[in-house]
């Protein structure tokens, strides 16, 4: 059995802290109070030894201050910011708990490691991706071991992932006005704890093991390690639960309640809202920034995961790239510059927007991307040059010497916005289930609904609604970059055209099983050929001695026809350099079949079809028809089509 650690607490404006322990989970008041001793901004004792398993929270005093009005609030019960685990289930009015954790078994636990050129990234919710699967034990579901059940640990395996990006697993509070109408937090972005698991993932009740979280946590990794699965956390370092000035006192606030947060600086008694929660957590600050950091390299070392996703990314980084960046810190440290790290470009705030910005090595969601892919398989005029740019790896983002194809993080739908079965089924957003008249959530979608808004008993509309999902995977399969897919997309999951389903913990936000099979079966065909075809995982960028981007006679795209807002119709020829076999795609963005002359210096196979999904591979001759809406992938055989 390891040594309990030692408790140890940072503020710099803190005159007295106590830790508070608890004999009795349910007690609201402490059995006795032990102080800790200042050195500088840290605070500890060294006589202070809890065992594993105690409860204890924090309570400090200190100073009002003149210039930004903060106030310590020594009546209330703190959770410590550096707790490794929640005791009980915290609201705004209940003390909050810690306890100390005791060993864990890693069983010779050893990282994945998969490349970025070989990487697929299927983010999910730990409760919504099980909560639902008939195969995952009913104890189970919704919680850390049902995300490592054989089950689906088989379906990521199977589908082609190589990593699982789980929404928010840090602790998280529901927001007060969340609570108010009868809704929780579901996707967990508004953080209570940098370093403690969220209780709600557990299979056990928090007050009858407290350490039940952890423990599990570590499970999960262990067995998606043990499949070959690299574990990314999405983290929220940009903003606390405590949110704005006048919100909940749970931890940081009531420890250091003047450095913790950014503040205007022509009135440091108003809070700077870079996000959208209420407050900015102030990663300037060396102690904000140590703690961030500590956190980062404790789900490392401790808990053994593979990377983060960093949500608005840019409220951290105001400079990406500058020598004293939160970014170039977390590059710079020697445990953190090992793992995967991906930035979610921006905030906010209109000036929050940094996509391409971040430096050489910190990989980053292409919201660019996404739009530019959905622009085109709607048949928007003059969407084709761009579509082509993000097909080959947005050079114009990322064509920095030191960067890639490989930072761009490319997704059609993510946890924030439409599915893609909402987003070839739904023109507007419907999100009045949120209590919000319908005023949340983003209202340009670049969507579409064939017709009919949401769901159709027409055959006709709904064949046009599963090829587009099918196009829209394909390329997202297809394209230079690193794909993340949407949990669920590949079984045509529908939260019925709500964007925005953040507060819903019910079937709207779950994953659906089975769910569409003949989507899933596409999906992972396509994701297959991605892992047998070289050219498609690139670490460079194309060139005109890479590809021929070709029109529907066979001939060159020339300069006129790629700014024309007509053009929707072209093919890609990508030709055998380096050892990599050649490979055309065609794409029939426009509302009309077409035929496409095939290149002649192969003979060709069609293996992928999204108007065909359940279509065998057939020999291609001269000519390829492609419907209406649809891509086709071919490959070359062995020998010239002439011989």
């Amino acid at each position: 059995m390891s040594s309990p650690p030692e408790i140890v607490v940072w503020s710099a404006t803190a005159t007295h802290i106590d830790v508070c322990l608890f004999d009795d989970p349910h007690a609201a008041v402490e059995t006795r109070r032990v102080p800790l001793i200042p050195n500088g901004s840290r605070w500890a004792n060294p006589d202070l030894m809890l065992p594993h398993g105690q409860l204890y929270a924090l309570r400090a005093r200190g100073p009002a201050s003149v210039t930004t009005h903060a106030q310590f609030e020594p009546e209330r019960l703190l959770l410590d910011p550096f707790a490794r685990a929640i005791g009980r289930r915290p609201t705004p009015l209940d003390p909050l708990g810690a306890v100390v954790l005791d060993h864990f078994d890693w069983q010779g636990d050893t990282p994945p490691r998969t490349p970025w050129r070989d990487s697929v990234i299927y983010e999910a919710h730990v409760k919504g991706l099980t909560a639902q699967h008939p195969g995952v034990d009913a104890e189970h579901r919704g919680t850390f071991l049902g995300v490592a059940s054989a089950a689906i640990i088989a379906h990521l395996g199977d589908l082609g992932a190589t990593a699982i990006e789980l929404l928010p697993v840090h602790a998280h509070a529901d927001e007060p006005a969340l609570a108010a109408r009868g809704l929780t937090n579901y996707w967990g972005y508004n953080t209570l704890s940098f370093f403690a698991p969220d209780p709600r993932f557990a299979t056990t009740a928090v007050h009858r093991d407290p350490t039940v979280a952890v423990r599990e946590c570590k499970m999960m990794v262990r067995e998606l390690h043990r499949a070959g699965i690299e574990v990314l956390l999405d983290v929220v370092y940009n903003h606390t639960a405590e949110g704005p000035r006048q919100g909940p006192t749970l931890s940081w606030r009531g420890l250091d309640p003047v450095h913790t947060y950014r503040r205007h600086p022509s009135d440091p008694t108003v809070y700077d809202d870079w996000t959208g929660c209420g407050n900015t957590l102030n990663v300037d600050d060396p102690l904000v920034r140590a703690m961030v950091l500590e956190s980062l390299r404790y789900w490392v070392t401790e808990m053994h995961v593979d990377g983060f996703r960093f949500d608005l990314a840019s409220a951290l980084d105001r400079a990406p790239g500058s020598d004293g960046s939160f970014f170039r810190a977390v590059q710079q440290d020697p445990v953190l510059s090992t793992v995967k790290l991906i930035a979610e470009p921006w905030d906010a705030t209109p000036y929050g927007y940094k996509l391409g910005a971040f430096p050489s090595g910190i990989r980053e969601w292409n919201g660019q991307y996404r739009d530019a892919v959905r622009r085109f398989w709607r048949g928007d005029a003059g969407s084709a040059p761009d579509f082509a740019t993000r097909l080959s790896g947005s050079q114009d983002l990322f064509g920095r010497p030191t960067r890639s194809p490989l930072d761009s993080i490319n997704f059609v739908t993510a946890h924030d916005g439409f599915t893609l079965a909402d987003l070839v089924s739904y023109a507007d957003k419907h999100n009045e289930a949120n209590g919000e008249r319908n005023a949340d959530g983003e209202s340009n979608n670049v969507s579409s609904n064939a017709g009919v808004e949401g769901a159709s008993e027409s055959p006709t509309i709904n064949a046009e609604r599963a090829t587009r999902q099918r196009s829209l995977m394909a390329t997202l399969a297809l394209s230079l970059g690193v794909p993340m897919l949407c949990g669920g997309d590949e079984m045509g999951r529908t939260q019925r055209g709500n964007n925005n389903a953040y507060c819903h913990d019910s079937p709207l936000s779950w994953t659906p099983w089975p769910g569409d099979t003949s989507m899933h079966a596409f999906t992972r065909r396509a994701l297959s050929l991605r892992r047998e075809h070289a050219a498609l995982r690139r670490e460079r960028f194309l060139t005109d001695h890479d590809v021929v981007w070709f029109n529907t006679s066979g001939s060159a795209l020339t300069e006129a026809a790629w700014r024309s807002a007509s053009l929707q119709v072209f093919g890609l020829h990508v030709l055998p350099l380096f050892g990599e076999a050649p490979l055309v795609i065609c794409v029939n963005g426009s509302r009309d079949d077409v035929a496409f002359v095939v290149p002649e210096s192969s003979r060709w196979r069609r293996v992928l079809d999204s108007s065909a999904p359940d279509a065998d591979p057939t020999d291609v001759t001269s000519t390829l028809a492609v419907p209406s809406g649809s891509l086709v992938m071919l490959t070359a055989q062995s020998g010239p089509r002439h011989a």
